[in-house]
Formats: structure tokens, sequence, C-alpha cells
């Protein structure tokens, strides 16, 4: 069934070279091309009939679609501008322009044309909304959204997929896995199901949802943290690093991926590298408690004591429950300015259940960072 539209696009084309000017032909071409995904011959089909005659309204509404999936969001917006003269209060063709508007990373333009009716009648309009909301880390604005949405459209699974990521982003666990349930085998569900396992360390099971969800060939940062995660919980040091570097490399400006990176460093030995994973963090954002934290621990390590109960300090103020200020203290509280000590007391920890729990230090780690990478 997946073949037919290949099937029938092949059958046409060969149509086409006996009779390349016929406008009914050239509109089937372009549009089964479209339904195909073969966006690159759509845009070119699509131009071709343009020549011949000009395309409006719903045409004009395809081309803009097949444009926009080929990439070319400039052309998308003039054939979405055309079929507007006609269309103006389509709801579709509203979505399509805000689609286009978005994927290129105008997230205000396109907000503006996601009107109360379009996100009432359009369940991806709606997700869209959500999404550019989270996207600006407006959080309060996002998380209304999302649930108003994820109740108005129940039984949209790309919706509920994309729900159960900002619901880890604003600490909702059972919103999370609930809309990640929903979210069906859509990879940003698999992703968050992933997570909160990792978070149980459930590591197996994380492991293979992780997989599942870059087995589509997305990007997906989250997944690759993911992946990570699981590798420093198996102590594949080198392993854990590369996976999360690649995941926040992704992110760019996300925050908690830099610290997975930098945690993911340390353990392996390689204190510099986890520095300077651990700064990026602290210059794209000094008010990050985790940052402070971070950073913290590594002065406490290297002898720098003093330093390391300031940012300490500042750390906790920025963030009572932050899982690095809390080591930094446990740190400084045994350390006595003995840097050696203090190392022995990190590296003992690491393999020694001695949090509550049963819990050692490592896999502390790995459950803080599993939900320390979906914020900031």
């Amino acid at each position: 069934m997946d073949n037919l539209p290949a099937a029938r696009l092949k059958s046409l084309t060969q149509f086409l070279e006996t009779d390349p000017e016929n406008p009914a032909l050239l509109r089937d071409v372009a549009e089964t091309a479209l339904e195909a995904n073969e966006c690159d011959l759509a845009v070119s089909v699509f131009a071709r009939l343009h020549g011949i005659e000009p395309l409006e309204g719903a045409l004009a509404n395809l081309a803009g679609i097949a444009s926009m999936r080929a990439g070319d969001q400039k052309t998308a917006g003039e054939w979405y501008a055309v079929a507007a003269k006609e269309m103006s209060d389509d709801d579709g063709l509203r979505f399509n322009q805000a689609w286009s508007l978005a994927l290129s990373g105008d997230f205000s333009a396109s907000a503006e044309l996601l009107s109360d009716d379009v996100t009432k009648a359009l369940p991806q309009a709606a997700m869209l909304d959500m999404q550019i909301a989270h996207e600006l880390g407006e959080f309060e604005d996002a998380e209304a959204k999302m649930d108003a949405y994820v109740a108005l459209h129940p039984d949209y699974p790309p919706l509920q997929a994309a729900a159960s990521v900002l619901a880890m982003d604003v600490d909702r666990p059972d919103l999370a896995r609930e809309a990640a349930l929903k979210g069906g085998s859509h990879p940003d569900a698999v992703t968050t199901l992933g997570t909160l396992n990792l978070g149980d360390f459930k590591v197996d099971e994380a492991q293979a949802q992780f997989e599942q969800a870059l087995a589509t060939g997305h990007k997906n940062p989250r997944a690759e943290i993911g992946l990570g995660l699981v590798a420093l919980a198996r102590q594949d040091y080198t392993g854990a690093a590369n996976s999360i570097d690649k995941g926040a490399e992704q992110f760019g400006d996300h925050l908690g991926s830099w610290i997975a990176a930098g945690w993911s460093y340390l353990l392996a030995g390689d204190m510099e590298k986890a520095r300077e994973r651990f700064q990026k963090a602290f210059d794209a954002d000094d008010t990050f408690g985790e940052a402070q934290g971070s950073l913290a621990v590594m002065d406490i390590l290297e002898g720098d004591v003093e330093e390391g109960q300031r940012k300490t300090k500042v750390a906790l103020r920025l963030n009572r429950q932050s899982f690095s200020a809390s080591l930094a203290g446990i740190l400084l509280a045994n350390a006595n300015d003995d840097t050696n000590t203090a190392k022995q007391i990190f590296e003992r920890a690491l393999q020694t259940s001695v949090l509550p729990g049963g819990v050692s230090l490592e896999q502390a780690i790995v459950q803080s960072m599993a939900v320390g990478t979906t914020t900031n």
C-alpha cells in the first residue's frame, strides 16, 4: 500500500515523456510526486506547469508545500501568498504559512498566524503553536497551551509526543509518561519513555527506546544524549562522552546537555574537557545552578577549595536542589582542604552505595543527568 504513490508516479512520468506539455498530466505528476515525498520533482513539475498556466488557489498551496518540504522557504512563502488571494481564510493554508515561517526561524511571525480558530481546527497547528512557545523559552505559556491542546486533540499522536517533551521540561513526569504513551511510535514519545526509564535506572529498556528513536534517521539530540547516559551507566566513559557531546552539539545552547557532557568526561578522567563543557554552560548562563555547582566540584577536585566553596554557595543560592552543588558540599565537608582526600572520596563514592536507597554516586549522576538534560 505504501508503494502505491511511487508506482503511480513512475507510470505517470512515462506518460509525461510522450506528452510533456499536457497541463492535466503535469498536475497529476506534481501532486503524485508530492504524495510520494519526491519533493524536488514536485517542485520542478509545478514550475513547468506554471510556465503553461498560472498556478492559483489550491494548486499554488500545493506548490508551496512542495517548496517548503524541499527546504526552500522563500519560494514556499511566495506560493502561499499567491494561494492566499483565493484562500485567505483557509485554516490549512494559514498553518502551512506558519509552518514555513517556523522552519525559516521566524517564530514570532509564525505564531501570529496560529489563531484560536486554526489551532482548534487543526491538531498540527496546535502542536506548532505549543512548540513555538517551548522553543522561545516561554515555559508558562507553553505549559498552558499544552494542557489545553492535549485535552482538545487527545487522539493526535504527534501532538502528544511533543507534549511529552515539554512535560519533561516543566517537571511533570506523570503527564510526560501519559502523553508519551499516547504518542505511540513517534520518536519524541519513544525518547521521553527512554528518558523516564533511564531515570528509574531501567538501562536496557532505555537503550532500546533511544535506539528505536534514532533508527528513524531524524536528528534527535535527546536520544543521542540518552544513549550516552546509558553508556555512562555501563561505565563506558569514552562512548558516553562521544554520544553526549554529539547530542550537545546538536542542541547548541542547551545548558543541561553541556553539563551532562562535562560529567561524562569527568568520570572518564579527562579533567580538562570536563571543565571545558561545564564552562560552556556557565558562559551561556552564569545563573544556571548546575553550571556553578559542576565547576565547584572541579575546583575542589583540583585543589582550589576556596573557589569551590564560593561557587557552591552561589549554586545553592540559585538552586537549592542542585545535584552538583550538593556533591560539592559533601566533598567540602570531608576534604578538609586535602585535595587527595577529596579525590579519594569522589572516586570511592562512584562505586559505593553511599546514597539513600543503595544508590552509588555514579548511578545518581546518570539519574540526575537524565532529568537535567531535558531542561534549560
